[in-house]
């Protein structure tokens, strides 16, 4: 299912951003940012992040990032945002001019985590699909929108009734950067059920 511009909803709307059925196109503001707490002890919550609502159990999210970072944690990607302390998000956030970090960030009940893997400063572009499984996610990552590559499965404490979810971008640092989403889509849930081992009996 193609989604229509109209259905999308801003939490925190940025100052430059333009939104059409084939792409969203917006520019981040310096000192924006999602984290809670853990590690840094300092709570940021104020990234634009566009989204749409939903009740369904059962989907998949897919959407095409491109980008020009250029300051350390530049970055923008997907994100599953309930409130300030319980969200998802991934994204590729840029280091320096050799490496960056493919990585994700999952927040329960105030708290981050933030799991990554060191790649190349050059690529510029990333695809990414989120899928919901009831309070179960599962985030992925391709670089040609046809191969993907699991990137973590978590739960979310919150995330089993109406969520929001959709894109985002921020620049932690004294930064900006434009940053553009392209081939977003819905569609049924692409995360098979888990046919290995059988749950724990009671």
């Amino acid at each position: 299912m193609k989604i229509k511009k109209e259905e999308w909803k801003w939490t925190r709307e940025p100052e430059e951003y333009s939104i059409t059925d084939d792409g969203i196109e917006m520019t981040t503001k310096p000192h924006t940012d999602l984290w809670q707490r853990t590690y840094y002890h300092f709570r940021n919550d104020n990234a634009p992040l566009l989204q749409l609502k939903t009740s369904k159990r059962y989907f998949s999210f897919v959407v095409k990032t491109s980008f020009q970072s250029k300051a350390r944690f530049d970055q923008c990607g997907i994100v599953m945002y309930l409130d300030s302390e319980n969200w998802l998000k991934a994204s590729i956030e840029y280091e320096n001019q050799v490496y960056q970090h493919l990585g994700s960030v999952v927040t329960n009940n105030g708290y981050s985590d933030w799991a990554t893997t060191e790649i190349d400063a050059g690529i510029k572009s990333m695809w990414y699909r989120l899928s919901r499984r009831e309070d179960d996610y599962c985030i992925e990552c391709s670089h040609d929108g046809i191969k993907f590559k699991q990137m973590r499965i978590c739960h979310m404490y919150k995330g089993g009734g109406e969520i929001e979810f959709g894109i985002y971008a921020c620049s932690p640092e004294d930064s900006s950067f434009k940053a553009i989403f392209t081939d977003m889509e819905v569609t049924e849930c692409m995360w098979l059920s888990h046919n290995g081992q059988a749950p724990d009996e009671d």
